[in-house]
């Protein structure tokens, strides 16, 4: 059983939030994610920042911007999580470009170090050599919005070899072999899409979101639902509808992208959502009362 299992294993509804390393530096963001844990969250994404991030809206698409112009790389997002005091398992969110490049790109900016040869280096490109280095930095999976299950083959078996999760995300779309395939694959939790459409912080609960639960009531899997989720009252709604878990982006981002237009201090912006935090793992603990009862996992 791996971290992730035993948190949905253990926790009537878990609080998974995101941020995108390195934004709006990397200092900042060690003491944003120290924050959320302390807040309550079960399990934190972390995003990767990569230049074409097609999963995102606005909110999250300038967090990745700020977090490139304050130059984070790959291997400077596995330093920061090496840095980390916190006792949850870590998530990385990314895209397959960074995934799959990785070793080919480290192994020749060594060997220009090392003797100024720009030639290639000879090293194959693959997700072996980024899983390897990210499971030594601490991160117990990966969630690849653009890799389609069909070929995600060999970075399911770098997971596999190195104790990491793979979550595929299900949209309101997904539907047939495709879905099956995507839950036969995932391990640790399936990412519900709440609603069509790119990240973003809404107001209310999707119908789509209620339909795409009892659409996947039938797998035995943890479901945690993002995509629009902003408040505890629609964490508690989430949950009340089926849901194991909420994951929230947008509405996280919105503080640290407000505290770096206004200023604040790095301890402000992290009371701000250690606060936020709390009121949504709160509202999820809330709708889970309310949950009609889930059947005993094997």
């Amino acid at each position: 059983m791996s971290r992730i299992d035993e948190v949905f294993e253990d926790t009537e509804a878990a609080f998974v939030p995101y941020l995108a390393v390195g934004d709006p530096d990397a200092e900042s963001s060690v003491a944003y994610i120290e924050a959320l844990a302390r807040g309550g969250a079960d399990v934190i994404e972390l995003g990767l920042p990569f230049s074409e991030p097609i999963a995102e809206g606005p909110t999250i698409q300038h967090a990745v911007v700020r977090s490139l112009d304050a130059g984070m790389t790959p291997e400077k997002f596995f330093e920061v999580v090496e840095r980390l005091d916190v006792d949850v398992p870590l998530v990385c969110m990314t895209y397959y470009n960074l995934v799959y490049q990785f070793g080919q790109r480290e192994a020749r900016q060594a060997s220009e170090g090392a003797s100024g040869d720009t030639a290639s280096s000879g090293e194959e490109p693959g997700p072996e050599p980024f899983v390897r280095r990210a499971a030594e930095a601490g991160i117990d999976g990966f969630v690849i919005p653009d890799l389609p299950v069909e070929e995600s083959g060999p970075l399911r078996t770098a997971c596999d070899e190195h104790g990491c999760d793979l979550v595929f995300i299900a949209a309101p779309t997904t539907r047939g072999d495709r879905l099956t395939a995507a839950v036969e694959e995932t391990s640790g939790y399936l990412y519900v899409q709440a609603r069509l459409g790119v990240t973003s912080a809404r107001d209310d609960v999707s119908d789509q979101t209620t339909e795409s639960l009892d659409r996947l009531a039938e797998y035995d899997i943890p479901k945690a639902v993002g995509f629009g989720i902003s408040s505890g009252e629609i964490a508690r709604e989430v949950v009340a509808a089926g849901a194991d878990g909420v994951i929230v982006g947008s509405a996280l981002v919105d503080i640290v992208a407000e505290g770096y237009e206004n200023g604040e201090s790095t301890t402000e912006v992290a009371e701000r959502l250690e606060a936020k935090a709390r009121e949504l793992k709160e509202g999820a603990l809330a709708g889970a009362t309310q949950r009609a009862p889930r059947p005993e996992r094997p």
